[in-house]
This record gives C-alpha cells, sequence and structure tokens, in this order.
C-alpha cells in the first residue's frame, strides 16, 4: 500500500495506491465507520465489509435521489451515527457521489472517505469532492464541494466488472487524455482493453496516472472557477443524453465528445477529431447516436455550466490542449441542429 496526501483548500485527503480492501481497518476504526454500497457491491463483496455497520441501498443513477438520501440519513440516526462517525462509499460513481453529500449534510458534516469498485469511479467521480444528487432528467442539480478524508484503491475489484463498466471508465481516461495529457493518447493508441484488463500492473499505472492527473487540475481550481471546467469535456451534451436515453455514463460522454469534436473542428480548426473517434470505438464505446435534437438542446439549457445566455463548452485545440470557449446557447442550439 502506497500513500500520497494532496492538500486541497480547505482539507488535505489521504490516497492509498496499490492497496488492499482488507486494509480498510489500518484507516478506519470499524466501531465508529459505517459503510455505504449497493445491493449489487454488496452481493459481491458482502463478506469484505465484516466488523463494518453496513448500509445498502438499490442500485442505479435512477436512485440518485433526495428520497433515497432521506432513507440513508433515518438508518444512520436509527445507528446512533454522531459526528465521529466516518462514513465510507464502496461502489461506482453513484456511491461515491451520494456518500459524500449525505456525510456532508448529516449533523452539518461528519467525515467520510471512498473505496472506488468501478474504473470510472477510480479515475473521475471519487476524486475532487463533488458530491450531489440527481432532480428527474438533470443530472447533478443539487450537491456540494467537500473533499473525502481517504481515498483506498484497489485495482484487484474491477475483476468482477461487467465489460460494459470497463469502456464506462475508459471514457473518463481518454477525456483526461484529450484535455491534458497528449503521451497517454498515444499510450491508449498504441494498446487495448483486453491487454489493461489482463495486466494488473498496467492497469494500476494508469488508475494512478489519471487520479494524479484530475487531482492536480482540481488543486489548482478546487471550486471550478478555471481550468477545472476542462473536465467538463463531453459532458455537456453528454448530460442532456444520458438520463434522457438511460445511458451509462462513459457512453453518454463519449457521444459528447464526438460532437464536441466537431464543435472543435468548425469553431478551432481541430485537425485529429477522428483520432478521437477512433480511440472511443476501440475501447468499446459509442461514437455516433440519433437523438431528439430538440429536446437535448432544453435539457442542456438548464445545464449548471449555463451563465444567462452562454454556456462554458469545452473544446480542443489539439490532443493534449483543451480550452473553455464561452459559446452563445443560440449558437450552440444552430450547431446541434446542423449535425
Amino acid at each position: 500500500m502506497k500513500k500520497q496526501t494532496f492538500k486541497f483548500t480547505s482539507a488535505s485527503v489521504d490516497y492509498y495506491f496499490n492497496a488492499s480492501i482488507k486494509q480498510l481497518k489500518e484507516i478506519v476504526d470499524p466501531t465508529h465507520a459505517i459503510i455505504i454500497t449497493d445491493e449489487n457491491i454488496n452481493a459481491l463483496h458482502a463478506t469484505k465489509f465484516k466488523g463494518f455497520k453496513t448500509i445498502v441501498i438499490p442500485a442505479g443513477e435512477k436512485h440518485k435521489n433526495q428520497v433515497t438520501i432521506d432513507g440513508i440519513i433515518n438508518q444512520l440516526i436509527a445507528l446512533q451515527t454522531d459526528r465521529k462517525s466516518t462514513l465510507i462509499g464502496i461502489g461506482g460513481g453513484v456511491i461515491t457521489d451520494m456518500t459524500g453529500y449525505v456525510a456532508s449534510i448529516y449533523m452539518r458534516g461528519i467525515a467520510f472517505g471512498f473505496v472506488p469498485t468501478t474504473l470510472l469511479a477510480m479515475v473521475d467521480a471519487s476524486i475532487g469532492g463533488k458530491n450531489g444528487i440527481d432532480v428527474g432528467i438533470y443530472k447533478n442539480m443539487i450537491g456540494i464541494i467537500r473533499q473525502p478524508k481517504f481515498l483506498l484503491y484497489d485495482v484487484s475489484l474491477l475483476k468482477t466488472l461487467p465489460q460494459a463498466d470497463w469502456s464506462n471508465g475508459f471514457a473518463e481516461i481518454i477525456k483526461h487524455a484529450c484535455i491534458k495529457d497528449a503521451p497517454m493518447f498515444k499510450l491508449l493508441k498504441e494498446n487495448t482493453l483486453a491487454k489493461f484488463q489482463k495486466n494488473k500492473e498496467l492497469l494500476a499505472k494508469l488508475v494512478e496516472r489519471n487520479a494524479k492527473l484530475k487531482t492536480k487540475v482540481v488543486q489548482q481550481d478546487e471550486f471550478e472557477q478555471g481550468d477545472r471546467k476542462l473536465l467538463n469535456y463531453g459532458h455537456t451534451l453528454g448530460h442532456a443524453l444520458e438520463n434522457q436515453y438511460e445511458l451509462y455514463h462513459g457512453q453518454a460522454v463519449a457521444i459528447g465528445m464526438v460532437y464536441a469534436g466537431i464543435i472543435s473542428k468548425q469553431l478551432l480548426k481541430f485537425k485529429q477529431a477522428d483520432a478521437v473517434v477512433e480511440v472511443l470505438a476501440k475501447y468499446g464505446l459509442p461514437t455516433q447516436m440519433d437523438f431528439d435534437k430538440t429536446k437535448a438542446i432544453e435539457v442542456l439549457k438548464m445545464d449548471k455550466k449555463r451563465e444567462k445566455s452562454t454556456i462554458n463548452y469545452i473544446l480542443l485545440e489539439k490532443i493534449g490542449k483543451g480550452v473553455i470557449k464561452q459559446l452563445p446557447l443560440t449558437e450552440i442550439e444552430q450547431i446541434i441542429q446542423s449535425f
């Protein structure tokens, strides 16, 4: 287990790389900790939670709402959870988002940490302190930025991951490469999903590289006033499609990246849009989709990145260099309708 501590504006977070979930008891006292997980993870890994109080919720994005939060809070009260307790979210992005949110509002804030069990959560969702819930089809409409106490990385947990979830996670890895890491884009072109799945060492290095890349971006702009917005590459249109069509997050982001590439080509003379499409397809992600453009635009208008009549849209000048462009909603609407 390799421990590294990263400092943010108001907190320090301990990252435990190359760790095992068995080492969780070395990090937190089980008598003052409550695990929050979902039915799928509990069915696979319940034996690993021995000694901990556990709250199990239904699995899936459709349960990432205030009703579920209220249920968790009622269980925390029944367990006599106090301000010295630590919540541990064990699962994918839905679990980490909700655990961080509950911990941030319960008794005005208690400690929490994460053990991400999906590739997407390891490289993206668990990092950076964004915690929240959806409101209907509107993604992450309610939430707070608050850092976890720790992150524990056990890549062996990925063994039980369905194939679609591997592709789902690689969408965020490809995103990171596109906006900030051209050499990693080359690495992804040279390798395959199957190779990363078979080679634990190669996979662990890739996870750590992405975790540190996102961490560095967040450290420089924790409250999303500048460069952290780059992490929304592919997410603007992606979020407008995700819940509307019940897509995997990675699938929605992949579609969003394809269209962001087209817009980048139109507005910034981006020359590598085809290369992005090729890498997305190589890792099992969709690169085209028929969708109701008018409805997508209506949802997009409620995006958190909207500022009055404009949206901060993330485009590419070249692979490894994302840029923030403030585009009028009318221009975005024209571009999307022309797809």
